[in-house]
Order: C-alpha cells, then sequence, then structure tokens
C-alpha cells in the first residue's frame, strides 16, 4: 500500500473530497486508504494540510 495515512490526520476532508478515484473514506480518527481502489496519484497527499499522508515504498521491504 504506497499511500498510507498517519495519526497526524484531523479529519479534515480534503484528502477525501481531492480523490478522484473514490479510495479515500473518514474514519472516527482519521481516513484510511483503499489500496485496492487508489491509483497510486498523490492528489491526496498534495491536498492534505496537515501532512499525514506520505507515500511508502514497499518494495524496498522486499530487498
Amino acid at each position: 500500500m504506497p499511500y498510507v495515512v498517519n495519526s497526524d490526520c484531523v479529519l479534515c476532508g480534503a484528502c477525501v473530497s481531492g480523490c478522484e478515484c473514490g479510495a479515500i473514506t473518514e474514519g472516527d480518527t482519521q481516513c484510511h486508504i483503499d489500496p485496492d481502489i487508489c491509483i497510486e496519484c498523490g492528489t491526496c497527499e498534495a491536498n492534505c494540510p496537515s501532512q499525514a499522508i506520505s507515500f511508502v515504498d514497499d518494495t524496498k521491504a522486499a530487498d
């Protein structure tokens, strides 16, 4: 799962409204990105005012 939301999320909804594929939902304490729907465009990371979304390169963990 390349893009993840961390605990800095303040549930502002900027990532949800900006997600063109509908991969992000709001939970009770933070937003969540569905890796099966996400197209890895990076819009969520760019839109997040609290910098709570980051790209995680899971291919490096496999090395």
